[in-house]
């Protein structure tokens, strides 16, 4: 785990609600010199805890989708019946998040897909891609009503 200081988790904040700010502008928002502050760009890129920088795109104003929440159970599942499901989990650029998680289920999936025919056959992908026995439950999302990417640094550091 890296040490941050207060002026590394500003940078964060900033560069979480807008990565493409200049470094001219981040240096002037954080008060520091443009050299020093690309250095610690830098240093938090090649330490990994800045990993990448993304866009957010705004489906609705491209295209139609489908999104789900879907909930796994595998039941007498062995090691390779979770490797085989990942391997196929990572392989479907349509589920766009796998989580492991403890409780009710297994995995906690978000998935988008074009329509619900694309959807329906991830499912039964998902259901045949291991021997174990899988237990689904798709949950289909209305409406988004809080999807912001930004941690709250602030709150867990």
């Amino acid at each position: 785990m890296s040490t941050l200081d207060k002026i590394d988790l500003r940078i964060l904040k900033v560069l979480q609600d807008n990565a493409r700010i200049t470094n001219q502008d981040l240096a002037d928002e954080i008060h520091l010199s443009p050299s020093s502050c690309l250095m610690r760009v830098r240093k938090l890129e090649q330490s990994g805890v800045l990993a990448s920088y993304h866009a957010a795109v705004d489906l609705k104003k491209i295209c139609r989708v489908v999104k789900c929440i879907v909930t796994i159970s595998m039941h007498n599942q062995t090691k390779k019946d979770f490797s085989q499901f990942q391997s196929y989990v990572n392989s479907v650029p349509e589920i766009l998040e796998c989580y492991t998680v403890s409780g009710a289920f297994d995995f906690f999936l978000k998935v988008a897909s074009p329509n619900m025919e694309r959807y329906l056959a991830i499912t039964d992908e998902l259901i045949e891609c291991t021997e174990a026995e899988i237990h689904l439950s798709t949950h289909v999302v209305m409406d988004e009503n809080k999807a912001d990417r930004a941690y709250p640094l602030d709150k867990l550091l």
